[in-house]
């Protein structure tokens, strides 16, 4: 058994080697900063507890970028990613919370290690592909449903898409989509993109057209519509 901030670390390790660069290509290894940014704790104990994690099998440290998870670890990784998604998904769909109330309270029950709780609360469900935010839910081996999507900041005029994912599910923008409408499974066209500053007007199916900015929209995956 991990303590939870070792499973934090092992999560956050987890999330950081999924993020696409620039190149189109997720990440080699996560780095001790960007690690300690994302847990909001200091580098220094983030090194000590990666070497923890590594002396017990979870880890492998890359020489010159960081570290990734083993087998062992990425299993590990995968079954709190799958309860923290499940509980988002209980609370919004069954206990009425808002999409932008649920994180806190799944961080807390993710560490609930049951499988037959969990597996239970899956059925329960109707075993969901994606949670509120529109992020994929691994199944009981592990594995994960996909979407092709591309970021709506890189879509043009004329474009016609749904909101498939919101890749930053801080509450503020949570709530900033919310008072504009936006919502997973929301249909828009892509009216006009502003070179000066990279904001869009767009224009929901059913709604009045508006502005959003190039940051807002960096956050939001979106398909084909």
């Amino acid at each position: 058994m991990l303590t939870r901030s070792e499973e934090d670390h092992l999560k956050a390790v987890h999330a950081l080697l999924q993020t696409i660069g620039a190149d189109g290509k997720a990440a080699k290894a996560a780095g001790t900063k960007d690690i300690a940014e994302r847990l909001r704790t200091k580098a220094s104990s983030v090194t000590d507890m990666l070497k923890k994690l590594a002396a017990k099998g979870y880890l492998k440290h890359e020489p010159y970028y960081g570290v990734k998870l083993t087998a062992k670890g990425e299993t590990l990784a995968l079954q709190l990613v799958r309860r923290h998604r499940l509980w988002e998904t209980f609370l919004v769909e069954r206990l009425g919370f808002g999409w932008d109330e649920v994180h806190e309270v799944a961080e807390q029950m993710e560490h609930v290690a049951s499988d037959k709780l969990t597996d239970r609360l899956d059925d329960y469900l109707g075993n969901p592909g994606f949670d509120p935010h529109g992020d994929p839910i691994p199944d009981r081996k592990g594995k994960i449903r996909t979407k092709r999507t591309q970021r709506l900041s890189l879509c043009k005029g004329g474009e016609a898409v749904r909101i498939a994912a919101v890749s930053d599910t801080t509450d503020g923008l949570l709530r900033l989509l919310d008072s504009k409408g936006l919502r997973i499974g929301t249909q828009l066209t892509v009216l006009e993109v502003h070179a000066f500053d990279g904001s869009m007007d767009i224009k929901p199916k059913n709604g009045a057209a508006f502005s959003l900015s190039k940051d807002v929209s960096h956050h939001l995956q979106v398909e084909r519509g």
